[in-house]
């Protein structure tokens, strides 16, 4: 038994000793191919350049390869950044130019309206009735019965029968008066009749809507012709309420049929006057 505990003692020694051996043996092959390679690096020989140049084109590309995911990354997170904020800032100026469309078209509106108020006030200033001007709020056309809402009322000292004009010309009467609103019943509407005058003959006759742009003229005597002047057409103030005097349109013939083109377009209208009264240092026109 002892012999065997020896000789297995002198096995694993031995192989220790081999190990250490082979370790120093390792070891100094390791120095002297670092000393090998100290050389050649150190020498001009052309073949070594040439080495040592493919050995550093290596690691080269191999690092660029290696750092690509980092700068793909990188460079794609910028491209999104900056293309999100380029989209925002296309997205504001966008707006903004709208706006700026919105502001110069809600300015050209008011202008227009401001233009037609001056002018409305002018002829205030210049008509022979005291008005009160109003809007047309609601436009109540239909094939034949034309009539419009306006926003003044009763409150405004509005009432019926009362003439309405547009740019001074008669543009229909009073037929309906709420508190603050009322309804104009327009010249062309199918239940229109007022009665007029034909100058400059002076021939009386009836202004009849027919639910066209041009009413008519009826009951005209049969010996009335058309002289070679305009013939305009006023008020004659026959009915008792509506003031004698006030310019309606002039008479055209079409299809033999005696029509007035009025003055006031039916289709235009939206500021008119209400005439209250006639002033008292103002004649008939």
């Amino acid at each position: 038994m002892s012999t065997s505990r020896d000789d297995f003692g002198i096995v694993i020694r031995s192989a220790l000793l081999q190990r250490g051996a082979k370790q120093k043996f390792s070891l100094f092959v390791l120095i002297l191919l670092s000393l090998f390679i100290f050389i050649l690096d150190n020498s001009n020989l052309k073949p070594i350049k040439i080495l040592r140049s493919l050995i550093n084109d290596g690691i080269y590309r191999i690092s660029a390869v290696s750092s690509s995911p980092i700068k793909f990354s990188g460079a794609s997170k910028d491209f999104f950044v900056k293309h999100i904020f380029t989209y925002e800032e296309n997205e504001r100026l966008r707006k903004e130019l709208e706006d700026l469309k919105s502001k110069n078209f809600q300015s050209s509106f008011l202008e227009a309206e401001n233009n037609k108020l001056q002018n409305v006030l002018d002829l205030e200033k210049n008509s022979p009735y005291s008005v009160v001007n109003a809007k047309v709020i609601l436009d109540k056309n239909s094939p034949f019965l034309n009539s419009v809402i306006i926003n003044k009322g009763s409150n405004a000292g509005i009432k019926l029968g009362m003439p309405v004009l547009n740019e001074g010309y008669l543009a229909g009467r009073i037929v309906e008066v709420n508190f603050v609103s009322s309804r104009i019943l327009l010249l062309n509407d199918l239940n229109s009749r007022i009665p007029v005058v034909v100058s400059p003959s002076g021939t009386q006759a009836i202004l009849s809507g027919v639910g066209k742009r041009e009413p008519s003229l009826e009951y005209l005597p049969d010996n009335f012709i058309l002289g070679e002047k305009e013939s305009i057409v006023f008020t004659s103030g026959k009915d008792g309420v509506l003031f004698p005097g006030i310019a309606i349109g002039k008479v055209v013939l079409n299809d033999n049929k005696k029509l007035v083109k009025l003055f006031a377009d039916p289709d235009q209208i939206s500021v008119v006057s209400v005439a209250l009264d006639q002033q008292e240092d103002s004649g008939a026109r």
